[in-house]
């Protein structure tokens, strides 16, 4: 049995706060101790509680004055953009067709896929995040790469490739019947294997055919636990080809609704030119719109409204979009996700920024209580966080009073750098010297 004590200040958030100060959102405890047993979190509490029960053999890792977190998710990025990412000057379509349609056709070798997908998920854990809905490639290559690599690691994934038939260079394309069958052999022998989850992937409906996405909801009705991501809604032009393709539905939305890609465990990425009417629609069928500030504002897709779609129930999720996202880091994707609403004279409280890395993007993707809180029984998936990481940081830092204002400096001047040790299942994935931490 694998057991490993952390200790440090604890913070895991309990429901949505509803403003700044909601103190009564979250769990804090100053000195606490998370103790680790086979991958999961066997206890957590006060350290005075928690020391008796550690066996004499078992090491603490201490983290002074560093704040220990439920680790961060990201429930949409593209894998195969790493080297798309900080491509110049492009509005969405474009940018596709110029550079990622590109470098994703590179995936087509098993080797370049594999190497692509250890660096994925070294990036991630400097990062923070432990979890990830990560697009691959239309080759089963490169989700068969980047799942087998997490599997390695322990690490949870949710992943798929994404299906194109049409829009896209011939190195990306499929017919329907390969494309699920492709879909349908990884889903039989990943999904569900250790930490590994499958999403039905088609990349948006312009590269793919009606018989295409019908086949798409058809399989994600066959396999009732696998999720679906996509995206909607981003960028004009794009909205303009859907009208174009689809002149017979009343929206982008409804192309999804008429083909059962809509649901629960629905992730719509980006949904930020929805009309009332679409938005009533992912409402009533709790699909999730996925917020990414910092793709949307280096493509000049838009920006999205939060306080318009929270208002009117939608279920939100936040997320880094990289390669048109510009940062791995969640801190700095929850930077630009303030400003962002900040434009459209909304706000967004640290508090209400942390719980959506974490508890909120949990729920989203359907592991609430797997992942996403410091509680018994979840995943030891952990971040442990310093706000005086920098100069500028500590410098900040001395005049800061309490918790909210920490974890707002965390949240605008934070980055890789701010991040201490990354746990996933309770090992440390952060190499020697990389991590500051101190063992006894």
């Amino acid at each position: 049995m694998t057991r490993r004590a952390i200790r440090g200040r604890l913070l895991t958030f309990t429901r949505a706060p509803r403003g700044a100060g909601d103190a009564q959102s979250y769990r804090s405890i100053d000195d606490g101790i998370v103790l680790v047993e086979n991958s999961r979190i066997a206890a957590v509490g006060p350290a005075a509680e928690i020391a008796a029960r550690i066996p004499p053999d078992v090491p603490v890792e201490r983290h002074p004055g560093a704040l220990i977190m439920p680790g961060f998710i990201d429930p949409h990025i593209h894998y195969p953009q790493t080297q798309v990412i900080a491509s110049y000057g492009a509005q969405l379509l474009e940018w596709l067709e110029k550079y990622t349609f590109v470098e994703e056709q590179k995936f087509a070798d098993p080797g370049h896929a594999a190497r692509n997908a250890e660096f994925f998920l070294d990036e991630l854990a400097r990062n923070g995040t432990t979890t990830a809905c990560a697009y691959c490639t239309a080759h089963p290559a490169s989700a068969e790469a980047l799942f087998v690599a997490a599997h390695k690691r322990n690490a949870g994934m949710i992943a798929g490739n994404a299906v194109m038939s049409r829009n896209g260079p011939p190195g990306l394309l499929a017919p329907a019947a390969s494309a699920i069958a492709d879909s349908r052999d990884l889903i039989r022998r990943w999904h569900g294997t250790g930490r590994q989850r499958y999403a039905v992937t088609p990349r948006f409906a312009i590269t793919s055919t009606d018989a295409q996405l019908a086949e798409l909801g058809a399989l994600l009705k066959e396999f009732p636990t696998t999720l679906m991501q996509t995206h909607l809604d981003e960028n004009l032009g794009e909205i303009a080809a859907i009208k174009k393709l689809f002149p017979a539905d009343p929206s982008y939305t409804a192309v999804y609704g008429r083909f059962g890609l809509l649901g629960p465990r629905s992730l719509m990425g980006h949904c930020i030119h929805l009309t009332d009417d679409e938005i009533t629609l992912l409402r009533d069928t709790r699909s999730v719109a996925v917020f990414c500030p910092t793709s949307n504002l280096f493509i000049g897709s838009g920006l999205f409204d939060y306080q318009r779609l929270n208002a009117a129930g939608i279920r939100i999720a936040l997320a880094t979009d990289v390669g048109g996202g510009t940062s791995y880091s969640m801190l700095r994707t929850a930077a630009e996700a303030y400003k962002v609403m900040q434009l459209q004279g909304q706000n967004l409280p640290a508090l209400a920024a942390f719980d959506l890395m974490t508890r909120r993007n949990a729920a989203a993707i359907g592991l609430e209580g797997e992942i996403g809180a410091i509680v018994p029984g979840a995943y030891a998936d952990l971040v442990v966080l310093d706000a005086r990481a920098t100069p500028a940081m500590a410098h900040r830092m001395e005049t800061v009073r309490d918790l909210e204002e920490e974890l707002f400096v965390l949240m605008t001047l934070g980055d890789d750098r701010a991040v201490r040790q990354t746990y996933i299942a309770g090992e440390p994935a952060l190499k020697l010297g990389s991590a500051r931490s101190a063992t006894t």
